[in-house]
């Protein structure tokens, strides 16, 4: 049995909040060829002591792995980008460039330049994109999508559009 190739996403703090606060951090680990890791500089991030539980029980399970920034380049890098970044996600950036890695991040601003400079559109994504492939995989419906959009927007994520059904 051939195993397929799967694309690892490199998953920043505010992507997994989102989910935990929708209990759908389970979508990220029945995505085909998606792999999703976590970067020790975004796993301390997570501080809400519900949220932190919730995340090391997926972790436990084994729906995402930790990676660490071990490489003295990296680490210099990581120094300088956290400058300008948070630790997350500039840990994010440096994976994700280091290996030829995706991001979920629903960052705006310096961080989103920077990905895009240094990655393709195609290897940065968020939330709403994470959402779009759980439909088009049959894992959720859009109704389901749209009440979880409803409770991420009372969480002050907001989208820019009514139903995950205009997005499809």
């Amino acid at each position: 049995m051939t195993k397929h190739p799967r694309t690892v996403v490199v998953a920043d703090a505010n992507v997994l909040i989102n989910l935990i606060h929708v209990d759908r951090l389970d979508l990220c680990a029945q995505l085909s060829g998606l792999k999703f890791v976590i970067p020790d500089h975004v796993h301390d991030e997570i501080t809400h002591p519900e949220q932190r539980t919730v995340l090391d029980s997926a972790i436990e399970a084994g729906l995402f792995r930790i990676a660490h920034i071990t490489d003295p380049v990296d680490i210099e890098a990581l120094t300088e980008l956290i400058a300008f970044l948070g630790q997350g996600e500039a840990a994010c950036l440096i994976l994700a460039v280091r290996n030829g890695w995706s991001i979920a991040s629903d960052e705006k601003g310096r961080f989103r330049r920077e990905a895009l400079a240094l990655l393709s559109e195609a290897r940065l994504f968020g939330t709403v994109e994470i959402y779009l492939r759980s439909i088009k995989a049959g894992l959720i419906s859009v109704e389901e999508a749209d009440t979880d959009k409803l409770v991420l927007e009372k969480h002050r994520f907001r989208m820019q559009f009514n139903s995950f059904q205009e997005m499809l």
